[in-house]
């Protein structure tokens, strides 16, 4: 089974990191930075320190596992975390460089209901998950940095 790890990265003003994802021929969409678990990833969590500096040259402070999906043939781990300083122009995951992989364009969003709303994040049920955790106030203001 493929295991992916995702994070709610939740900046010090309380906005969130999406990548907006721009592809040929398909509807511009956005996704929260992570990736595919490697055989040499000791813990998810390691897999995702990994994935986030690759992506975003950020260290994440996990603070808690917020949902899992899973599927026949896959698991996405989703982590809500903090994050104080990243550099999306220093980033060196393979996939910025593979051709025919489109554009990718980090962003802020608020964390909001009109946030979430602004964009289409995917897949689906994540967003889903955040706008319940941001009825419920379990996002943004409050979580450790």
């Amino acid at each position: 089974m493929i295991e992916r790890v995702r994070a709610v990265l939740v900046t010090p003003d309380d906005t969130m990191l999406v990548i907006r994802r721009t592809r040929p021929g398909i509807p511009e969409y956005w996704v929260l930075p992570g990736g595919g678990v490697e055989p040499g990833d000791a813990t998810r969590e390691a897999a995702l320190h990994r994935e986030i500096h690759e992506e975003i040259v950020g260290k994440p402070n996990i603070v808690r596992l917020l949902h899992t999906m899973e599927s026949d043939d896959e698991r996405q781990l989703f982590y809500l975390a903090r994050i104080a300083t990243w550099s999306f122009d220093d980033r060196t995951g393979p996939e910025f460089s593979a051709e025919g992989r489109g554009e990718y364009a980090l962003e802020e969003v608020p964390l909001t209901l009109e946030g979430l709303d602004g964009i289409d994040l995917k897949p689906e049920e994540i967003t889903n998950v955040l706008r319940g955790a941001i009825g419920a106030g379990s996002l943004g203001a409050g979580v450790p940095l």
